[in-house]
């Protein structure tokens, strides 16, 4: 019997997580989940262990042979050198896209908006969760956004694809592009040419800040939301909390070839072992898990028995209300009551029915980038200049006597401003300077920008960073200043 079981990865995590983890498994077991585990540890005991990964190299061979992993919450070391694990399983294993969905179930659950039903698609891998992260003087840090055509392209296909599957009526992507026009603008454009492929979909297009807005107080107008990483990590906690409670979504982390499930909280290690924990997010996590691995029938019946538990008003402390809950339920009394249910269907809330697999038929291959002519016009010089000498006039007749025949210094900037030339006196600077060279030949090379830094650093400045200024195919490919 066991060779016919489907074997995944779990790991019971940090904090509450060993207790919603056996909770959620004594649910699959009641279920007759044809499923085997094979359990591996992470989280906080490893990265304790020395290993500031969070997870043993003997643990990703077993992710890789399994291919579908479910995880509890886990808990990072406070202080320096611990990276985020979700992060880089997401990453090392091309979990591309994020799957949350943030339903109501009012009335037995407080929620202000009853038949909310809204998904978001997030985008899992780049933006600034690439952590790429420096401080560059004294005053000043840096983190890098970074977003690529593919990775862009695959989120946009997958939103759409994920709609057209569940005859979901409209896509609406968030972003702040009308800022960040390079990155933001790029992953606006990639979704208006994807949404042309896809007729039958309406595709819109809000502002993130307005977009957040109304995913907090106008849920209903929205169906499938898809977004960058940072601004869906966001948008999925309201639109949880909107729900009725972060403590009951569950997620689920897609790549083509690996999946997995997890509840949106944290490891809550403020209420680990007082028997008060929801285990309603990692199940919820695990009845999509079963939809990916080919067992809808039995997501469906645990889903029914978990609707029921919230009909019959049997809740954890995290959602009880006078008047909508009858019994205050700790984790392993609301387990059973949950279990005692499989079978039955809820009378008032919608009944749940998976009938096919929600995510293991769409596979995303993104299209091949087209070649585009590239030319260096110019380059981004950075420079750390202290607090007592920061008037820009000084720096900015000091670097125009520092350049070159090849390059001259076109403007001067700080925090995106420009300080020079005819900067305004009220502008505040710090000691970080984002001095513009642009090319004054028909070709700039390599050769021409140590040239020029070279003789920069004989003008005793300190560089800091460079960024090289190109065009693609005749367009400007960094941004302006601002007043430039």
């Amino acid at each position: 019997m066991a060779e016919s079981k489907k074997r995944i990865t779990v790991a019971y995590g940090d904090g509450i997580g060993p207790e919603i983890m056996q909770a959620t498994l004594d649910i699959l077991e009641a279920a007759n989940a044809p499923l085997a585990y094979d359990v591996i540890e992470i989280g906080e005991s490893v990265y304790k262990q020395g290993a500031t990964s969070g997870i043993e190299r003997s643990s990703w061979d077993t992710l890789r042979r399994n291919r579908v992993f479910l995880k509890a919450p886990i808990t990072t070391p406070q202080g320096g050198g611990y990276k985020s694990l979700n992060v880089t399983i997401r990453k090392t294993l091309g979990l591309f896209a994020n799957v949350r969905e943030c339903k109501s179930y009012s009335p037995f659950v407080s929620s202000p908006y009853p038949g909310m039903d809204l998904v978001i698609i997030r985008e899992n891998e780049e933006d600034l969760y690439a952590g790429i992260e420096h401080q560059q003087t004294p005053e000043v840090y840096q983190a890098l956004k970074l977003l690529t055509r593919p990775g862009t392209e695959a989120i946009v296909r997958y939103a759409f694809e994920y709609a057209h599957a569940h005859s979901r009526r409209k896509v609406t992507c968030m972003t702040k592009d009308n800022i960040m026009k390079h990155t933001d603008g790029m992953f606006h454009k990639t979704f208006d040419r994807i949404a042309k492929e896809y007729p039958q979909i309406k595709a819109d297009h809000q502002i993130i800040d307005i977009g957040a807005a109304r995913v907090a107080a106008q849920p209903n107008t929205l169906d499938v939301v898809v977004t960058l990483n940072l601004y869906g990590d966001i948008l999925s906690d309201i639109a949880a909390q909107v729900a009725g409670s972060v403590g009951l979504a569950g997620s689920a982390n897609i790549g083509n070839d690996f999946a997995m499930f997890e509840a949106i909280h944290g490891s809550a290690p403020d209420i680990a072992g007082k028997e008060i924990a929801n285990p309603s997010g990692l199940l919820n996590a695990a009845i999509q898990m079963l939809v990916h691995v080919g067992e809808p029938d039995v997501a469906t019946r645990i889903k029914n028995a978990w609707l029921c538990t919230l009909e019959d008003g049997i809740h954890t402390p995290d959602i009880f209300r006078q008047g909508l809950s009858s019994t205050g339920a700790g984790t392993r009394s609301f387990t059973e009551a949950v279990i005692e249910r499989l079978g039955k269907q809820p009378e008032q809330l919608k009944e749940a029915s998976y009938q096919t697999s929600r995510s293991e038929g769409i596979v995303v291959q993104p299209s091949s980038t087209a070649s585009m002519q590239k030319e260096l016009v110019g380059v981004d010089v950075f420079i750390d200049w202290s607090r007592a000498r920061r008037d820009p006039d000084v720096i900015g007749q000091r670097l125009v006597e520092a350049s070159t025949e090849a390059l001259r210094l076109k403007m001067i900037t700080n925090r995106g401003v420009k300080v020079y030339p005819d900067g305004l006196p009220e502008t505040y600077c710090t000691d970080h300077w984002r001095c513009r060279f642009t090319s004054q030949q028909d070709a700039t090379s390599f050769a021409d920008i140590l040239a020029l830094l070279q003789c920069i650093y004989d003008a005793e400045f300190d560089v800091i960073k460079t960024e090289h200024l190109y065009t693609f195919n005749g367009e400007r490919g960094y941004s302006l200043g601002q007043g430039e």
